[in-house]
């Protein structure tokens, strides 16, 4: 389990051991069913911020989908190719490295929260922007907030190194995150394409 969502978990865990306590003090329907309404919330919430181990590809040119989700749009756009990956709220939130290099820019951009699958979210919602520097071209991912998603958590320092595959951060309760690569990247992954954060191969470098 993230450690994000444990601020989330607690509350709901405490509050049904409570509903619980009351129950065998004083006995009353009302307090078991507030207890298990309570109790099921929190075993949502360990679903939600779920940490799985992941096999990360080996091959150093290869790019791997910074996060869990479907493929929503494949663009070439200038120098370029943006994929998009949208995470509904039934997806793994962690966010995972797509390739192993330097941190050269972080950047949080504060903004609107309008649904994530909409063109525009890449540009007008919060979101925040991480460079990656690798010896085949510069990589970077948007980690963009939605209706529902109203946090986005980053966990890195410019400057530091980072491995495909490392864990750097997440957006709560779904949303979308955008990968740029250099336009001579080979994408081999398909719109509609269901993905795997760490796992699945977006691409590679050339």
């Amino acid at each position: 389990m993230a450690r994000e969502g444990i601020i989330f978990f607690l509350p709901f865990l405490i509050i049904a051991i409570v509903f619980f306590y009351i129950f065998n003090k004083q006995p009353n329907m009302t307090f078991i069913y507030l207890g298990v309404i309570s109790f099921t919330f929190a075993c949502m919430l360990i679903l939600f911020f779920r940490d799985p181990e992941r096999k990360i590809p080996e091959d150093e040119d290869l790019v791997v989908s910074p996060a869990d989700g479907r493929v929503m749009n494949i663009e070439r756009t200038g120098d370029r190719i943006v994929v998009s990956v949208f995470m509904s709220i039934f997806d793994v939130h962690i966010n995972r490295i797509p390739v192993t290099g330097q941190v050269e820019r972080l950047n949080y951009r504060p903004g609107k929260f309008k649904a994530a699958y909409k063109k525009s979210a890449s540009d007008i919602n919060e979101r925040f922007e991480i460079e990656i520097k690798t010896d085949k071209g510069n990589v970077t991912v948007y980690q963009i907030a939605g209706i529902l998603a109203r946090r986005v958590v980053c966990r890195l320092k410019k400057g530091q190194f980072v491995a495909k595959g490392d864990r750097f951060g997440l957006i709560r309760f779904g949303s979308r995150v955008d990968l740029f690569l250099p336009i001579t990247s080979q994408v081999d992954v398909k719109k509609g394409q269901k993905v795997t954060g760490g796992e699945t191969v977006i691409g590679r470098l050339i």
